[in-house]
C-alpha cells in the first residue's frame, strides 16, 4: 500500500513537472514582453528646471507610482500626470529624454 501511495506521489509529481514545463515557459515569454518597455519613472528630473512646487507634485505622482507598481498603465498614468505639472517645455525635454530610453525590464 506504502508503495502504491509513493508510485502515485511520484507520478503527481512528474505530471506537475511536465504541464509546468510545456505550459510555463509560454506564460514566462508573455511575462518577459510585458516586463520589457520604456518606464517614464527611471527618467531624471534633476536637469528640467523644476520648481519647488513642481518637484513637490512630481514627488507625489511618483510616491503613489510606486504604490502601484511599474505596469503599463501606472506608466501611461505617470506620463498624463507628469505633462499636468510640467511646463510644455519641461515636459517636451522630458519626453525627448523618455523617447531617447532604451526599453529596461520591469521589475515584479
Amino acid at each position: 500500500m506504502t508503495k502504491l501511495i509513493a508510485l502515485i506521489a511520484a507520478g503527481s509529481f512528474a505530471t506537475t513537472a511536465l504541464f509546468a514545463g510545456e505550459h510555463g515557459e509560454g506564460i514566462r515569454n508573455v511575462q518577459n514582453e510585458r516586463k520589457e518597455m520604456k518606464m517614464a519613472c527611471s527618467i531624471p528630473l534633476d536637469d528640467l528646471n523644476l520648481t519647488p512646487e513642481q518637484r513637490n507634485k512630481m514627488n507625489a505622482v511618483m510616491t503613489e507610482h510606486m504604490k502601484t507598481g511599474c505596469t503599463e498603465a501606472s506608466e501611461t498614468k505617470y506620463m498624463e500626470e507628469t505633462k499636468a505639472v510640467m511646463t510644455p517645455e519641461q515636459y517636451a525635454k522630458f519626453k525627448q529624454k523618455y523617447d531617447r530610453a532604451p526599453k529596461e525590464k520591469m521589475g515584479g
